[in-house]
């Protein structure tokens, strides 16, 4: 029987590293940020949905969608609106991965697959049931707030020098995106990675935590 786990974490986590790394041991990973995107093309559904809410501003020259001024209008801090864009997302996103997942089991049943998600738990446009209801576990990656934004203005930067305004509006984006999240409360029955030391470190917590997922698939097979 396939094993269905969610892969969860703030911004800055380090979830994708981890998706990473579970694919390299066998995982079949699905992200959400790619589904995501390419529901966002133009032609797709989501598309013109977007666009009818936040207006062509959000458009680039060349018909896609600007994702700078998209964000910044979901992140503002005086209005976000990023539930409103959530609402349009998310249960396309969660449909196509049950879509997947049916699939997937239907070709692979030994299989352990892996969603990659930032919202599992605190979305609220799940279109059918709560999270236990799509996955078997969850694993949840961690790392202390200043890690996390250190890690979401390198990513912005992409390795051009910041002048100190440049990283001073990027940290401030990411604190405002880290508030929002942490309304989440994390289960008690999480498997956690603690992301705050070296590659080495969170290797080894993977393999540990691969190994929990094999452990746990094999106790269905015997059901």
């Amino acid at each position: 029987m396939m094993l269905r786990v969610g892969l969860t974490g703030d911004l800055g986590s380090g979830k994708s590293t981890v998706a990473r790394m579970l694919a390299e041991r066998g995982a079949v990973v699905l992200s959400s940020d790619e589904m995501g995107r390419a529901m966002m093309r133009p032609g797709e559904r989501a598309y013109a949905q977007i666009v009818e809410a936040f207006g062509d501003d959000v458009v680039a020259e060349d018909g896609s969608l600007d994702r700078k001024k998209l964000a910044a209008l979901a992140f503002d801090a005086k209005l976000p609106r990023i539930e409103e864009l959530n609402a349009i997302i998310h249960p396309a996103v969660i449909d196509a991965q049950g879509k997947q997942l049916a699939e997937l089991e239907g070709t692979n049943p030994e299989a352990i697959a892996v969603v990659e998600s930032a919202l599992i738990f605190s979305t609220q446009h799940a279109p059918r049931g709560n999270w236990r209801d799509r996955f078997d576990c969850v694993v949840v990656v961690d790392a202390p707030e200043e890690v996390k934004i250190e890690r979401f203005v390198d990513r912005i930067a992409a390795g051009r020098p910041l002048s100190a305004e440049e990283r001073e509006g990027f940290e401030a984006d990411a604190r405002r995106r880290l508030q929002i999240q942490h309304a989440t409360v994390y289960p008690a029955d999480c498997l956690v990675l603690h992301n705050d030391g070296d590659v080495e470190f969170l290797e080894q917590q993977v393999a540990a935590v691969w190994e929990q997922l094999q452990q746990l698939q094999r106790a269905d097979r015997k059901r």
